[in-house]
């Protein structure tokens, strides 16, 4: 062959190469560009992220496996809500009490050591709910939960004295009234396996509208359950939109099926509240509830009052330092009463943001309560006994009869059990501040950074061994004055603690002695479960993922009644 031959077969197969080569690259190029483009922004991410303040200040706290960009949020992809909680309790022998996590670019400091969540949660300057919050607003507005600064303050202090013990008192016959009726609703499923939360959600639903919210006309019982399945839908919500980065993007979670769930449940909860405050307005007169106490009685209460040990709050200093004749209003007559008063900063959208607000946090948390106490007492019926022994030294030979205050007063092994209850098995399991400067904790070589989010973790603080020995064996006696006194303050915060403590917590122990009396007086209650197999959904409330469920057996003393 030829030179001339060879070079012109040589340039033909160029031109062929050359003609096919940009085909190739055209049809890969786009797939390429993505990928390429990912990596680069993936890797400068990266790059940004390690060289933060906030990242190298935290950099020697325990930390979980993290991915790039994504830091631990791929921890929880597809996991339901008790899978969540399970992986979560991972994590709760962590050295120091404090675990670091990523969810994308945010910065979350866990924390479960009481000498630092003293330092969060008694501070004044670190009062601002964290961001995760947000997904509230739609529901609560600018209620007591979610509300900041000035507005926060202004709300707490107008809210506050609305729970007055001589308010409580005065409901202590419709806490009975309501008890009894559950009660009868609940005879009908003696001698079967039943959930009880559907029992205990309805009727502390009912208790609500009935005092705090002062309604003439309940709304139907199918209404009140439904208000209170709503409510629990929305939480899964909200809680997925927290935990789960991707759908806190507004765009993406627009398009998910949550979406129109949440908005068909707020529409659910938003028209119940509408017509609450609406039924009161018609009806208002801001006398006919008033609790009207002369100087003498101020006097006398004074003197029956227990001061409060341990942690106090506004709520203690209300019912042991007011002096003076008194006029007090339950919360929704107050408010309506302050949205006439033109001196007062009241509006009518703080009345439905406030109404929302604690329609939830009254109702949703005790429900779970009053549920745990109820399967717990079924499963250890030695305890049991001895919470039925005490109600007949109070309540003798009139075993039966309605409960009074003075009564409540006195049931302190019963109270022993709720608080137990409430340390192994806290309603709200998580509690998240905003740091509002950088925090040097006091347990250990650590500081967070200004604008971390704080997960406080009650769930693991009532669990630590230093505070409470043999901390997952269920012993009312923990709650015994003489070894009360020998733990921090804030080893047991189940209603939170400092300024923004819950403010309806004398309320939800008050509610809970009364209906628990009522429900153990009447049936002996049992449970299948043994206290291991309780299988934790955390999620905003803490409950049992198949339900709480018990069994009812009516007592001789009360076979009559019923």
């Amino acid at each position: 062959m030829s030179a001339r031959s060879v070079i012109v077969e040589s340039m033909d197969k160029v031109n062929e190469e050359n003609v096919m080569l940009p085909e190739k690259i055209s049809l890969l190029s786009p797939l390429w560009t993505i990928l390429v483009g990912t990596l680069v922004i993936a890797i400068l991410f990266e790059i940004w992220l390690r060289n933060t303040r906030e990242y190298k200040l935290t950099a020697n706290m325990p930390t979980p496996p993290r991915v790039p960009v994504l830091g631990q949020a791929h921890l929880v992809f597809n996991l339901s809500n008790a899978e969540i909680m399970s992986t979560a309790l991972q994590f709760i022998d962590t050295p120091g009490s404090i675990l670091r996590a990523y969810l994308g670019p945010i910065l979350i400091v866990g924390l479960w050591n009481p000498v630092d969540i003293e330092i969060v949660l008694s501070s004044s300057s670190h009062l601002e709910k964290s961001k995760e919050y947000k997904y509230f607003k739609p529901w609560f507005g600018d209620g007591l939960l979610i509300s900041k600064g000035h507005h926060w303050q202004h709300h707490r202090r107008m809210i506050a004295p609305t729970f007055h013990q001589s308010i409580l008192k005065s409901f202590i016959p419709t806490f009975v009234q309501h008890s009894k009726s559950v009660v009868h609703r609940m005879s009908l499923e003696a001698g079967k396996e039943f959930d009880a939360h559907k029992y205990m959600s309805q009727v502390t639903v009912e208790i609500l509208l009935s005092t705090v919210m002062g309604v003439k006309k309940l709304p139907e019982p199918s209404k009140c359950l439904e208000y209170a399945n709503a409510v629990l839908d929305m939480c899964d919500v909200i809680h997925k939109r927290q935990v789960k980065v991707f759908y806190r993007l507004d765009s993406i979670f627009r398009l998910s099926k949550f979406h129109e769930k949440a908005n068909k449940m707020l529409d659910i909860i938003l028209n119940m509240t509408r017509k609450v405050v609406e039924e009161r307005q018609k009806n208002f007169n801001a006398d006919s509830r008033a609790i009207l106490e002369n100087e003498a009685e101020v006097a006398k209460r004074k003197e029956e009052t227990i001061k409060a040990e341990g942690l106090r709050d506004d709520l203690d200093d209300i019912d042991e330092n007011d002096v003076g004749a008194k006029k007090r209003l339950a919360l929704l007559d107050a408010m309506m009463e302050m949205s006439k008063n033109p001196e007062i900063e009241w509006t009518e959208k703080d009345i439905i943001d406030e109404v929302n607000t604690i329609m939830f946090e009254g109702h949703d948390t005790t429900s779970a309560a009053s549920s745990f106490v109820l399967c717990i007492l079924g499963i250890y019926q030695d305890m049991q006994e001895k919470v039925l022994a005490e109600q007949k030294t109070i309540f003798g030979d009139d075993f039966m009869r309605d409960c009074t205050f003075s009564d409540t007063m006195e049931m302190k092994y019963l109270e022993r059990v709720i608080m137990e209850t409430l340390r192994l098995y806290p309603p709200v399991p998580v509690i998240a501040r905003r740091a509002e400067y950088d925090i040097k904790l006091p347990s250990g070589p650590y500081s967070i950074p200004k604008g971390t989010t704080i997960v406080i973790l009650p769930y693991a603080i009532h669990r630590d061994a230093k505070s409470f020995p043999n901390p997952n064996k269920f012993d009312p006696d923990n709650f015994l004055p003489e070894r009360t006194a020998k733990r921090h303050y804030y080893s047991f915060i189940p209603f939170s603690a400092g300024p923004r403590s819950c403010v309806g917590r004398k309320f939800a122990m008050l509610k809970l002695k009364v209906l628990l009396s009522t429900i153990l007086r009447n049936f002996v209650v049992k449970c299948n479960l043994k206290e291991e197999e309780f299988r934790m959904q955390g999620d905003i409330i803490l409950k049992m993922e198949n339900g709480f469920n018990i069994m009812l057996e009516p007592r001789p003393e009360a076979k009559k009644a019923l």
